[in-house]
């Protein structure tokens, strides 16, 4: 082989060599181009994820929910920055009048399947609605219990003024079951519209007693005291949750409903005495 003809093999070899390692380069370019695309895309959908909830979600509750909602409601907006939990508190019978009447909501939490049932009746429910706790009745008297009530039956003494709950009220439509379990008959001195108005009679000192949920008496601290009887155990509630059909906010109410069921939100709810569904 001729000094020429090996000078030619050498130059095309070298050629060949910078042919493949441009490739080589542009493949690695691509390749980053690449990865860097799919990871500033996977940044922009987590970015997306945790900037998806916002605004406000409107929460109809029972009045016995008040507290561990509430505090349910800071941790919501605690996580999700940029959103507001607004509560309207009240009788469930009252709360289910009032969203079956058109008002603005985005969750109802009920105090009985019974009071629930107004609103997935009148086709206002988004889904099943979910037992998430139940509750307990309980005897709340006034502090230290200087009328020594032991008992459901004591509440029928003509010399203690006693509160219930409206009949319509869950609190009050368990407080008769409980009462015709013991074959008992009470008349109060009034029946109240919900169950936090029945328990401020007795820390206001304007009765003796009266029957509420566990709940409350937590709730009260050392302004009551609680008495448990058996026949409490024949009118447990079941408390269910939906999201309503016209929510304004139906990502954040999902989301609330999702927090309440959670392990978090179970923790929270039986501390305050609920129990577990």
């Amino acid at each position: 082989m001729t000094r020429t003809a090996r000078r030619t093999g050498r130059s095309m070899q070298v050629a060949a060599l910078g042919v493949t390692a441009l490739l080589a380069l542009g493949a690695c370019s691509s390749s980053d181009d690449s990865s860097s695309a799919k990871s500033d895309s996977s940044a922009s959908a987590s970015a997306s994820a945790s900037d998806k909830l916002s605004g406000t979600v409107t929460v109809f509750a029972a009045a016995s929910l008040k507290e561990s909602f509430t505090t349910l409601g800071k941790e919501f907006e605690k996580a999700h920055p940029g959103t507001k939990v607004t509560f309207s508190f009240g009788g469930s019978d009252s709360l289910a009048a009032s969203i079956t009447g058109g008002a603005p909501a985005d969750v109802f939490a009920s105090a009985s399947p019974k009071t629930m049932a107004i609103v997935t009746d009148a086709g206002d429910a988004s889904g099943t609605p979910a037992t998430f706790v139940r509750n307990q009745l309980e005897i709340a008297t006034l502090a230290g219990n200087p009328d020594k009530i032991s008992s459901l039956e004591d509440l029928t003494k003509s010399s203690l003024k006693v509160v219930l709950c409206d009949k319509t009220v869950p609190c009050g439509a368990a407080a008769q079951k409980a009462l015709d379990a013991g074959k008992l008959k009470l008349t109060p001195v009034s029946y109240e519209q919900d169950v936090k108005a029945a328990l401020t009679k007795v820390e206001l000192k304007e009765a003796d007693a009266a029957v509420v949920y566990k709940t409350d008496v937590h709730a009260a601290g050392d302004k009551v005291e609680g008495v448990e009887f058996p026949e409490s155990a024949d009118a447990i509630n079941d408390y269910p949750i939906v999201q309503l059909k016209d929510a304004q906010n139906a990502d954040a109410a999902k989301a609330f409903m999702a927090l309440v069921r959670s392990a978090e939100g179970q923790k929270v709810l039986t501390e305050a005495g609920f129990l577990q569904p």
